[in-house]
């Protein structure tokens, strides 16, 4: 059986606090990494009233708006799923990419299982951190955005807008992919004769 070609896709989201269980996911922002242009946003309106005023603080979105003007979650996860559907060939399997990826995986799972009863993504995603770490030979903390951003990003913070970080996300995947293509070219490299 042949495998069915692959098509990353970054994905960022913005939450209430550290897990599904008990807050909210507030925004999705998701590109394909070799076409960033074409991309998808949405914001939802809370499950949950629960918050950590730091998730907040950080995203700079608003409880009050988004139950007032967010998206419903099923109407979101619903509108997600017809986005990958219509961006990615049907013959291609979706790959969930993403920086720090258990954490935006975990709602987005939990989100499309609630609401769909099914991921597109399957129950699997792609972590940059971790790929860059088996890469680079560094350690887990040398892995963060602190890192990395000089390296790849122009030395820009994200701005935690989902969709823009989504973008800058797969900026950072195309070129550590590019590295990682180089490398395995070398005589010594990964995929190279020695």
């Amino acid at each position: 059986m042949s495998e069915r070609p692959e098509v990353y896709v970054s994905v960022d989201i913005e939450a209430a606090g550290p897990t599904p269980r008990t807050y909210s996911m507030l925004s999705i922002g998701a590109c394909l990494v070799d076409r960033p242009e074409e991309g998808f946003y949405v914001e939802l309106k809370p499950e949950s009233d629960a918050v950590v005023d730091a998730a907040l603080a950080v995203s700079g979105l608003s409880m009050e708006e988004l139950a007032a003007h967010g998206t419903d979650p099923a109407e979101a996860m619903r509108s997600f799923a017809d986005w990958l559907a219509s961006a990615i060939p049907a013959d291609s399997k979706p790959v969930f990419t993403a920086f720090n990826a258990v954490f935006d995986w975990m709602f987005v799972d939990d989100y499309f299982q609630r609401h769909l009863g099914h991921n597109p993504f399957g129950a699997s995603a792609l972590d940059m951190k971790a790929y860059y770490m088996g890469q680079a030979g560094v350690t887990w903390a040398r892995t963060s955005m602190r890192y990395l951003s000089p390296l790849y990003l122009s030395g820009g913070p994200l701005t935690h807008n989902a969709l823009a970080d989504a973008r800058d996300q797969a900026e950072l995947f195309r070129a550590l992919q590019a590295k990682a293509h180089r490398k395995s070219s070398e005589p010594d490299g990964w995929g190279g004769s020695a």
